[in-house]
This record gives structure tokens, sequence and C-alpha cells, in this order.
């Protein structure tokens, strides 16, 4: 398949939906110092080639503000205390937009542990976080990660359109996941 970026917003946080994780796991906040723990999952899902490149982007987007990671940034553990994945509810401006908004910052479950129902309860975790802070949220994919927009869009995020590759993307997505979406 095509990698397409694509964007997708959701205009308001009422009305988010639930979801229960399956026993054995439990969902919790970032704390300072655990930035290799983000690094080792967001490597494992392919974001960065190596933790130190994770680590280097860690602390360029999120260094200066260590202190809002604890409040915004999520770590899903097995019971066992292993941390298997992440999400940040943080915040910046969609293109085209003028004010700060509500961002889902990668939701990422190592390998292992995809397929097992944990995406959705980390997912809504980190729209009750947004929720506090912002009136909206927007968050950006590709079309080579189909399910994972499939689940945004089950979300109530809808599709983000300034220009022909963000149609390219819907129409591709459209026919990929046998479902209308412009």
């Amino acid at each position: 398949m095509k990698r397409i970026p694509l964007k997708m917003k959701r205009p308001n946080l009422l009305h988010l939906p639930e979801y229960e994780l399956p026993g054995g796991y439990s969902i919790r906040f970032f704390e300072n110092g655990e930035e290799r723990l983000w690094a080792k999952v967001e490597t494992a899902v392919d974001e960065f080639r190596t933790v130190p490149a994770a680590l280097e982007h860690f602390e360029k987007e999120f260094g200066p503000y260590r202190e809002e990671m604890t409040k915004r940034c999520l770590f899903l553990e097995k019971n066992d205390c292993e941390v298997i994945g992440t999400t940040t509810a943080w915040y910046g401006i969609l293109e085209g937009e003028e004010s700060v908004t509500g961002r889902i910052h990668w939701v990422s479950v190592i390998p292992e542990y995809q397929g097992k129902k944990l995406s959705k309860p980390l997912l809504g975790k980190a729209m009750q976080v947004l929720a506090n802070y912002h009136e909206s949220a927007y968050l950006t994919s590709q079309t080579t990660s189909y399910q994972a927009v499939n689940m945004y869009l089950n979300f109530g995020f809808e599709p983000y359109v300034t220009n022909d590759t963000d149609i390219e993307a819907w129409t591709l997505l459209e026919e990929v996941l046998n479902r209308k979406i412009l």
C-alpha cells in the first residue's frame, strides 16, 4: 500500500467512547526519568530505528515539558509493571488553523501485544485527558496505519482535508477499509 500522510480532527471532546482494559493490564501516567521506557516502546513499533534516536526525539519534542508529560503521557502496563504501550495527550496547532488544540500523539503498543484489545482503552484514556485541557483534538497518521485510522474514525475523528494529497489518502482508505469516509 502506498504510504500517504493524513490528518484527522475531532471537533469536540464530548461523548467520548470508553473501553475497559482486559484483565492483567493497567494505564498510568509517565513519571520523570522514564524517557527510556517511552523510547523502547516507540522503537519497538518502528517509529525510530534505535532507542538513542528515540531518546533524541523525546528530548527535542518533550524534554522542555517534562512536568507536563507527567500529566499528559500515558503508559500501558502489564500487571507485572512491564511498559508495553504509550500515547500522549499533547497539543499543537493543526495545519491551516490558528489556535492550539489537543493532539493525540502516537498511540503505540509493542507488536507482541497488538490485537489484544489494548489500543482502544489507551486511546480512550488519552481522550479523557485531552478533554481536561482542550475542546477539540487532532492527530496525524498515514494510510499504511489503516487499522489505527479506522479506530480513530470510530472515536469520532474526521478527515481533515486541505489538498489533493489528502483526497488521495482518504480515497485509498475508503477502498482499503470498505467504508465511505469523505
